[in-house]
């Protein structure tokens, strides 16, 4: 009978490991495109003035600033920790070296268009993380999986984040309008490039991708200051951000209906971002109106060493641009568990496919 018990006790061990294995691993990999709402550390790395490498960025969960533009981790260190996955490291530093678990690209100030971030200095653009992960499966990769069947199923299997185009479509008022004569022509402008982008993830492998929608950018105490007599949430950009959210929902499902055997996942960040900001208490936040730490004129980065706010964990945004922990911990919880807002699959789903 005590052998019985043993032989039980083990084989339960043994099954529970396999399924806390099993759960962590489905997804090999996360990888991560985007502009500051995910960098890492990319921009520690670059000739730019778009850096959040000192005190009080990251105060929060890090025991030095890394480069996030928060008190703490973004949505992809959420999402690695759910995948139990290390946080996925800046491609552009060192640790990226040999690192099969995944990479971030994200780069702070950019975005889909290459003159994007410019004016700020060297930012990683659209195409330039595009092609930087396509060195990496062409090089490193394929020699460290050895065959192209290896291959092919670590990349379907694993997870891509894009959090991208809200540069662009915050600039397109202030000093891309010209340019463009009509909103519906930017966005779709916007679109075909990121549409291009995806279709060469597709082509090198990827199965598997998350976009997410461009927030309330008039929402951003950055905005509301700058332009003062527009308010809070004003509607300078609204109209804009309908347009491509709208069609980016359509794209995403379009390439998943034409590309076979693909899942690409819109993240409808908009509304809840909107309803955050609207009913905080509803998010066990208190403040969604003024920035955490003291912002350069209120509007965009931290002042250095200068300590945030005590109770960061209640607001919603941590510099006069950028969320807190808290609201990425909000948005990344959703993404994974419900299939409304990362749909039509969450996280959790896709990574059973």
């Amino acid at each position: 009978m005590g052998k019985l018990n043993s032989f039980c006790l083990i084989l339960t061990c043994m099954c529970f490991l396999q399924a806390i294995v099993g759960q962590g691993h489905e997804a090999p990999a996360l990888y991560a495109f985007g502009d500051s709402l995910l960098d890492s550390g990319n921009n520690n790395y670059l000739p730019t003035w778009a850096k959040a490498n000192y005190y009080p960025y990251g105060s929060s969960s890090f025991p030095f600033p890394t480069g996030r533009f928060s008190n703490g981790k973004n949505v992809a260190d959420f999402v690695a920790e759910f995948l139990g996955l290390p946080l996925p490291p800046p491609a552009m530093s060192r640790e990226s070296e040999g690192t099969v678990t995944g990479l971030n690209y994200a780069s702070g100030s950019c975005g889909i268009l290459p003159a994007t971030g410019l004016l700020l200095g060297k930012c990683l653009n659209l195409d330039d993380q595009i092609y930087k992960f396509q060195c990496l499966v062409e090089g490193e990769l394929t020699h460290h999986f050895g065959s192209k069947r290896n291959l092919l199923n670590y990349l379907s299997k694993s997870i891509v984040i894009f959090n991208i185009g809200s540069n662009d479509i915050g600039s397109y008022p202030l000093f891309l309008q010209s340019r463009y004569s009509t909103p519906q022509q930017f966005a779709q402008i916007l679109l075909d490039a990121l549409s291009k982008a995806l279709k060469i993830l597709y082509g090198l492998g990827v199965r598997k991708v998350v976009v997410f929608e461009i927030g309330p950018l008039g929402c951003t105490p950055g905005v509301a200051r700058t332009i003062p007599h527009l308010g809070p949430c004003s509607e300078i950009t609204n109209q804009l951000i309908s347009i491509y959210n709208t069609q980016l929902d359509a794209m995403l499902k379009d390439l998943t209906s034409t590309l076979h055997g693909s899942n690409f996942v819109i993240a409808r960040y908009f509304s809840l971002g909107l309803d955050i900001i609207n009913n905080p208490s509803k998010y066990g936040l208190t403040d969604t109106r003024n920035p955490c730490c003291t912002a350069l004129f209120g509007t965009s980065s931290c002042i250095p060493m200068v300590p945030g706010c005590k109770d960061a964990a209640e607001r919603f945004f941590w510099d006069g641009v950028h969320q807190t922990e808290a609201v990425y911990k909000i948005e990344s919880d959703q993404c994974i568990h419900n299939s409304s807002f990362c749909s039509p699959l969450s996280i959790e789903e896709l990574v059973r496919l």
